[in-house]
């Protein structure tokens, strides 16, 4: 006979409390808090097959409360997922058990988690997902729903306020929160930095909202059923004592984070009815009530298969959920842009996106609230909108943050291709996203425009200096600062190609010079990541190496070097992490050894050393911009060809 509720939950709790201990590290009370309302979502309502836990149409589960991973794992062990031996290894080196739980380490780990509301956020990602592929190929196709665990933490982190405000607006009814509501946080209570309604704030957000007791089963599935009918996102407070069962630590910020002792393992045990001198234990009745309904599960996904199998937009959907995108962007109108004009990199990323938007339709994105300015928007492509998800102009609104988390949330989900946009310089607003996007791997591109000092009369807060080095520092990320137009092309092309992390493209306000390519290296080089852009008349002498806005200084400095009889190498550099991945022969003849080198690029040179060495030199900026007009500015800065002249002469010296 299948367990009961309360057997199910207290095998999770017992699961939880040994892997914990076992490991000397862990955090049991939110496992132990929420194991009755986790299973009843598991048991009574998350759609999802075991045998094939990949399927598109499943629902996804975040547990945004990372640091209750064994929660989660023990979830995944009842449903078949994951062996015992696995969770007696939990936090251990080559486990698949991990602290907080990780994308691509187990099927239905649907995120990377831990890092407080980035789950959350990652969720209305998902959310916004299926509704945007559920308004292009119907309900037999895209009927899944997003269900979340959140704890006290996530409602305090401002990105989860971001993303929530955003559902709210969107109206994004399949979209399901259960509310940790321990009262407890790392420090004690959540009432020594947390009084505010969480749930009236919610209702305000335009939310449903339900309070309930977390540890009654009924009215747990009560609360859900209503929440999967009502067209708003919803919350379900679910009222819950933190460590539940432990005789001497519930209720308490002690068993947040650290192992509940040998004996009080034991004697909460005792007070869960299970047996004290078992580790580890699991009754077949539990697994039973786990996988009871596994042929059902089955069935639902193999009709879903065959609904796809003779589905009129069977082959759209498998060009959108196609990994290779390289034979489809060979049906890209790629645009063209006449040597000798001059255009903005922010203006020739926005005709690459018009073109790209016509070739692929799971192409979606948007900015936060820089749209006209970043040149993302998707002419006469529309706006996704409360209720209306036919457009396909994302607004995040004012909210960096989330909007990156969001986008994570997206390239998560499958089947879209997102991008996201803001001014470089608030690169730092969304740095957690950001740092989780090249720690799973996500194929998310971000746009950052205005990239430099030349913003000019915005002055020194929204002029960017160390946001390139920053973005240089995240492991996974390819960084791309494209010199024209020409390269803008290949580097959104590249962005595309890159399907095993995400992706930055640095773009300028100002108008840039479309390069003869004629007789100087070809854009299509951007791939290498460096390249020789000019050649020196003769032997070079001294190699000049620039990115983005700084190439076209570096060029007519090479124009004033050689007239004095020195000649000079240029070299486009648009991406150091594409140049690291050069064999060494393609590397040592961009870079020739012996020949001293000099950057230069509007912003700080820590980091240009790797390519410079100790003879050479680097121009640019390591200090905090001026408020003047940009050329001013630059002036000021000493980023002039005269400075890179003078740089140049120096180190021949």
């Amino acid at each position: 006979m299948p367990a009961s509720d309360t057997l199910c939950a207290n095998t999770l709790r017992g699961l939880a409390i040994d892997a914990i201990q076992a490991a000397n590290s862990g955090h049991p009370g939110m496992p132990l808090g929420m194991a009755d309302a986790a299973t009843v979502l598991w048991t009574r309502f998350l759609t999802y097959d075991p045998s094939c836990p990949q399927w598109p149409d499943r629902d996804r589960f975040v547990l945004s409360a990372g640091h209750g991973s064994m929660l989660l794992y023990g979830l995944l062990h009842l449903s078949g997922l994951l062996p015992l031996e696995e969770i007696r290894r939990f936090r251990q080196l080559g486990s698949r058990t991990p602290g907080h739980p990780e994308v691509g380490v187990l099927p239905l780990v649907e995120t990377t988690t831990g890092p407080l509301g980035q789950g959350f956020a990652n969720a209305v990602g998902m959310a916004i997902a299926e509704q945007f592929l559920r308004e292009r190929f119907g309900p037999d196709l895209c009927d899944h729903r997003t269900w979340v665990i959140a704890g006290d933490g996530d409602l305090m982190e401002g990105v989860c306020h971001e993303a929530a405000s955003l559902a709210g607006h969107l109206g994004l009814g399949r979209l399901v929160v259960l509310y940790d509501d321990n009262g407890i946080t790392i420090d004690g209570s959540t009432r020594l930095a947390f009084s505010e309604d969480g749930p009236a704030r919610f209702t305000a957000l335009g939310w449903h909202v339900q309070r309930v007791d977390g540890h009654d089963p009924e009215q747990v599935a009560g609360a859900l059923d209503v929440a999967r009918s009502d067209p708003r996102p919803s919350l379900v407070c679910c009222r819950t004592v933190i460590g539940w069962g432990s005789p001497h630590k519930a209720s308490t910020s002690a068993v947040h984070g650290a192992p509940l002792g040998t004996e009080e393992v034991r004697l909460t045990k005792q007070a869960l009815g299970l047996d004290p001198d078992a580790d580890f234990a699991v009754p077949s009745e539990v697994v039973a009530r786990f996988r009871v309904s596994d042929p059902d599960r089955a069935q639902i996904r193999r009709a879903w298969e065959a609904r796809l199998a003779s589905h009129p937009r069977r082959a759209d959907w498998e060009r959108f959920h196609a990994r290779d995108l390289a034979p489809l962007l060979k049906a890209v109108e790629w645009p063209r842009f006449e040597a000798g004009t001059s255009v903005a990199t922010r203006v020739a990323s926005g005709k690459v996106i018009s073109a790209l938007a016509e070739a692929l339709p799971n192409l979606l994105g948007g900015s936060a609230d820089l749209a006209a300015s970043n040149n993302t928007l998707v002419p006469g492509g529309g706006n996704i909108g409360p209720g209306d998800f036919k457009g396909r102009n994302l607004h995040f609104g004012i909210r960096e943050h989330a909007m990156a988390a969001i986008c994570n949330g997206l390239a998560l989900h499958g089947g879209l291709l997102p991008y996201c946009a803001t001014f470089l310089v608030f690169h730092d607003y969304l740095r957690g996203a950001a740092r989780l996007a090249g720690l799973m791997a996500l194929p998310v591109t971000h746009v950052y425009t205005h990239d430099s000092i030349y913003v000019g009369e915005d002055g020194p807060t929204h002029q960017p200096i160390e946001q390139l080095a920053a973005l240089r520092t995240l492991p996974g990320w390819i960084v791309l600062r494209p010199s024209d137009a020409a390269e803008v092309v290949e580097a959104w092309r590249a962005a595309l190609l890159h399907r095993d992390g995400p992706t930055a493209l640095v773009l300028t306000r100002q108008n840039l010079p479309v390069l003869d390519r004629e007789t100087r290296g070809e854009a299509v080089l951007l791939h290498r990541g460096a390249y020789v852009l000019e050649e020196a008349n003769g032997a070079p002498r001294v190699v000049v190496i620039a990115s983005g806005s700084e190439v076209a200084l570096a060029l007519e400095a090479r124009k004033r070097l050689e007239a004095e009889g020195i000649p000079v190498r240029v070299v486009a550099m648009p991406s150091w992490e594409l140049f690291d991945r050069q064999d060494p022969d393609w590397r040592r003849a961009v870079l020739p050894p012996g020949v001293p080198r000099v950057s230069v690029e509007a912003g700080r040179t820590l980091g240009w050393e790797r390519y410079v060495g100790d003879t050479g030199a680097s121009v640019g900026i390591d200090r905090f911009g001026l408020s003047a007009p940009g050329a001013q500015v630059a002036r000021a800065l000493g980023l002039t060809v005269e400075a890179v002249v003078e740089a140049c002469r120096r180190i021949l010296a």
